[in-house]
């Protein structure tokens, strides 16, 4: 009996010690939680500045899932967990059909809105900067829902975004005035593009950067690989990685390639116009197509289509109008990679060209 006595003391004194050891592990749990998050926070930042969506959507997957497993956030992770939300939300901002708060009809764009509230709450030293995405991020929300003709809904989200303050009266009263025009390509909105946006974040997210450079993960991680002679291995791998992750893009090159043949081999009179331009500074044709196939990698995943014969084509007007969107959100001149990024039915880049060239003539008479 005294024997009995004594396992089952020390069965007891087995339990009590192995429920202090469960309390130290939720301790080390979270503790490699906020290590995680802000490695793939700054996986999330790299990836959006490059453009790299394939790899951008596998670390939204990772940080949405770290950031639904809170409880609560930590007050100094609050600038991360928003981060991650605004850029997700960015990323998307074109596509209306998505909900980000249930229950709430609220476009993208408005809900990275909010989050971008939250992250100029945070700190007060960057304000030219604050200001200058919250008025991007504003302007966008009108375009985008002018871009898909949801005109009303434009009106009615101008409500929703601006306040009786006399500080935003003047942009109010420009955006409720281009909603009446029933057009999305007045100047106001090309000069305050969707990619200009994208741009100002990427200066905000350098800076994001540079503040948190002492991500543990990612020292240790360096070490490890420093340490095993790693970094010869990884980069023989990389290739092949690449070529399996992104066909799609091997298939566009190709197109590219031949895109770039087509244009050489024009006539005599192109090949002039083409001189003419590199004389006055301007980047002839070819020269976007290969820089189009230099920054193939950071470009989206649509496929370019090529010319199938030389015969004339008549244009639609939703050509016309995936034009009129590349020019706004690229740029004039930018013709390869408004071409790589619209859906055109067999064009080519110096087709675009001489389609805007009959479009502005239109325009102004």
């Amino acid at each position: 009996m005294a024997m009995a006595a004594t396992e089952l003391s020390e069965a007891d004194e087995g339990g009590s010690s192995s429920s202090v050891s469960v309390a130290l592990p939720l301790a080390v749990e979270a503790v490699a939680v906020e290590w995680m998050l802000e490695f793939a926070c700054s996986c999330l930042c790299r990836h959006f500045a490059e453009q790299s969506g394939p790899e951008f959507w596998r670390w939204r997957d990772v940080a949405q899932a770290l950031i639904n497993g809170l409880s609560q956030i930590p007050p100094h992770q609050k600038k991360t967990v928003y981060l991650c939300q605004l850029l997700i939300r960015i990323a998307q901002g074109k596509s209306l059909g998505l909900q980000f708060e249930n229950g709430q009809k609220i476009s993208p764009l408005e809900s990275a809105l909010s989050f971008w509230t939250l992250l100029e709450r945070e700190e007060i030293k960057l304000a030219k900067l604050h200001e200058d995405i919250r008025r991007l991020i504003q302007i966008q929300i009108v375009a985008v829902h002018m871009e898909n003709r949801y005109f009303k809904e434009a009106a009615e989200v101008l409500e929703r975004l601006f306040t009786d303050s006399e500080s935003d009266k003047p942009l109010r009263v420009k955006l409720a005035t281009v909603i009446k025009t029933k057009d999305p390509y007045v100047p106001l909105l090309q000069s305050f593009s969707y990619s200009l946006l994208i741009s100002k974040v990427k200066s905000y997210i350098e800076l994001f950067m540079k503040e948190n450079e002492t991500n543990f993960l990612i020292q240790e991680a360096t070490k490890h690989v420093a340490s095993k002679g790693l970094e010869a291995t990884i980069l023989q791998k990389r290739p092949v990685e690449v070529n399996e992750n992104y066909k799609g893009d091997l298939k566009t090159k190709k197109r590219l390639l031949k895109e770039e043949q087509y244009i050489t081999s024009q006539s005599s009179g192109d090949i002039k116009k083409h001189t003419a331009r590199r004389h006055s500074g301007k980047k002839p044709e070819k020269t976007r197509v290969l820089q189009s196939l230099n920054n193939m990698q950071n470009m989206g995943k649509k496929e370019v289509p090529l010319a199938c014969s030389q015969r004339r084509q008549r244009w639609t007007q939703k050509e016309d109008l995936e034009l009129k969107s590349g020019v706004k959100e690229f740029g004039v001149g930018n013709w390869a990679k408004i071409l790589v990024h619209g859906n055109f039915n067999n064009r080519t880049s110096v087709m675009l060209k001489d389609r805007w060239r009959t479009l502005s003539k239109i325009k102004q008479n």
